[in-house]
């Protein structure tokens, strides 16, 4: 059976490392995998969704509405405005950081308030954390990624030495210190 994972976020925040990360550890896992990239504005600091599909044979690339198993979501607005492809048994991991889009920023549209709690009203399943106090813990802001893959990990039953392997063949080697600490506190464990 296909399982599907969106990586939902705004340009510039390592969405794309942690595809790449997750389709490494798949990989290695002996599972068929797709990866696409999905960019909107990213340079601009607009949405960039990656579809991560896994399983013993993957024909597609593509998720469609209501066929998402996660959607990691690196910003809460970014989480809701892609609930619609959450499949109904589905989970949300989402970092509760706040990242004005345009509209906000320049005066247009007021930023939603109560995200986590309207998704959770709806009865989605939300798993929403601190990211980016968590990634500055670990050493660099720019770590939020590898916390969410840490938080991730969690609803895989897949070793945390195997995340660790991938983390360390994904990863520059002056950085995989950095990124092995932001993992274990996305995973609660520092």
């Amino acid at each position: 059976m296909t399982k599907n994972i969106m990586i939902v976020g705004v340009g510039g925040q390592g969405s794309l490392l942690a595809s790449k990360l997750l389709g490494h550890l798949l990989l290695s896992e002996g599972y068929d995998v797709k990866v696409s990239e999905v960019h909107g504005m990213s340079q601009r600091g607009g949405s960039v969704v990656t579809y991560v599909r896994f399983g013993d044979k993957v024909y597609s690339p593509i998720i469609d509405k209501g066929e998402a198993d996660f959607i990691v979501s690196f910003e809460k607005l970014e989480a809701a405005r892609y609930v619609e492809y959450l499949r109904p048994e589905g989970r949300i991991v989402v970092n509760t950081q706040e990242i004005d889009p345009m509209p906000v920023i320049t005066g247009a549209a007021q930023y939603p308030e109560n995200l986590i709690e309207k998704m959770e009203a709806l009865g989605i399943k939300v798993d929403a954390m601190d990211c980016l106090s968590l990634a500055e813990k670990a050493g660099s802001s720019k770590a939020v990624n590898i916390v969410l893959m840490g938080r991730l990990s969690k609803y895989f039953d897949i070793p945390v030495e195997k995340w660790q392997k991938a983390i360390e063949e994904c990863v520059p080697a002056k950085f995989v210190e950095l990124n092995h600490k932001a993992f274990a506190l996305g995973r609660g464990e520092e």
